[in-house]
């Protein structure tokens, strides 16, 4: 039985649609992030499942209960936001039992939770301070140890991490992913970070202006792309694309050839089984599936040269046409700007959209 449900799902703000018609299962213990870019409506589905925001259309289930009519207090969750959203005459024990306080505990429990909560986050030595004395990573930790005290069925993220710097961001990514292999609980974490989203997640769902453009396991979703959008949204760099036509297909195949201004190439799976011959496609390939080949199909001038160290990002464009591509290699080549470089590349490792 899913642990959180998402029935037919919409909301509007005025007479403009947000969210539209979102139908989602989430399992109990199961990891998901809902990512997308700024604007797609990812936080606001977010704070529907909270109980910040109130549902314009369909219904909400945690832990087989209808939450629609319930105050965020009574669903069973907890959520940590962006801003951490700490009390600043507070020490860390008084903000983390605040919500227990609330609750009429006894303080003896009190102190057994925050203790118990503390100790997880190796943070024990810092109950006794107040925010301003934390720095940004510390003080997300308290954040996220004021949730753990109050045992929820569900943990909301709303973007914690967006605050911190690169090496932080990093460290934190990795003691949530660890804080839940241990806990176990239900989690929702909302980014536009997808490596966040490919490294955290048991389920990815990827939103477009409100929608569900697809939802899965990470490498599912990175491998069998359902459309463009999420195609060019998951992978660093993004996937290269190239315009073409399908030259010939078979009745009912699910692979066809493409003929495009650049390059013409064989037998490439189609990602939907609707495309005739002549249809208008774009031909998607990750920069790291192509591979430098004197006797290749994509002949390209480098515009720029990226060297990050483990890995070497190049910008080209295409000789015949100017398409911009990028090629992302961890070899040590030694290249030139101005340079024209020829790829080839595997066609069971490309789409046709």
């Amino acid at each position: 039985m899913a642990q959180v449900e998402l029935r037919n799902v919409n909301k509007s703000f005025g007479k403009t649609n947000v969210i539209h018609n979102v139908n989602l299962e989430i399992e109990k213990g199961e990891f998901v992030v809902f990512v997308g870019p700024s604007g797609c409506g990812k936080s606001t589905l977010l704070r529907l499942i909270a109980g910040l925001e109130t549902l314009s259309n369909g219904e909400i289930v945690i832990a087989d209960k209808l939450v629609k009519d319930l105050p965020p207090s009574k669903r069973g969750i907890a959520m940590v936001f962006q801003s951490y959203a700490l009390y600043p005459h507070m020490t860390v024990f008084n903000n983390m039992a605040f919500s227990l306080n609330l609750q009429g505990m006894n303080k003896t429990e009190i102190k057994q939770r925050v203790n118990s909560a503390a100790k997880i986050l190796q943070m024990e030595h810092l109950l006794e301070r107040r925010p301003a004395a934390l720095s940004g990573g510390q003080r997300q930790r308290v954040a996220i140890g004021r949730a753990i005290v109050r045992n929820p069925e569900v943990f909301l993220f709303d973007e914690p991490l967006s605050n911190l710097d690169a090496a932080l961001r990093h460290d934190t990514r990795v003691e949530i992913a660890k804080l839940h292999n241990q806990l176990g609980v239900t989690t929702i974490y909302v980014t536009h970070d997808q490596v966040e989203a490919m490294t955290l997640a048991d389920k990815i769902v990827v939103l477009k202006d409100g929608e569900v453009m697809q939802a899965g396991a990470p490498m599912d979703l990175f491998n069998n792309p359902a459309n463009e959008f999420v195609a060019e949204f998951l992978g660093s760099p993004k996937m290269n694309f190239f315009n073409g036509i399908i030259a010939f297909k078979n009745a009912g195949a699910s692979k066809a050839d493409f003929e495009g201004e650049n390059f013409e190439i064989k037998n490439i799976k189609l990602v939907s089984q609707q495309k005739e011959r002549s249809d208008f496609v774009r031909l998607g390939v990750r920069p790291q599936h192509l591979q430098i080949d004197p006797k290749g199909i994509i002949h390209g001038k480098i515009m720029l040269i990226e060297k990050l160290g483990v890995e070497t990002i190049v910008e080209l464009i295409t000789v015949k046409d100017k398409t911009p591509f990028r090629f992302a290699t961890q070899k040590m080549l030694e290249l030139k700007i101005g340079q024209v470089v020829t790829f080839s590349f595997d066609p069971s490792k490309v789409h046709l959209f």
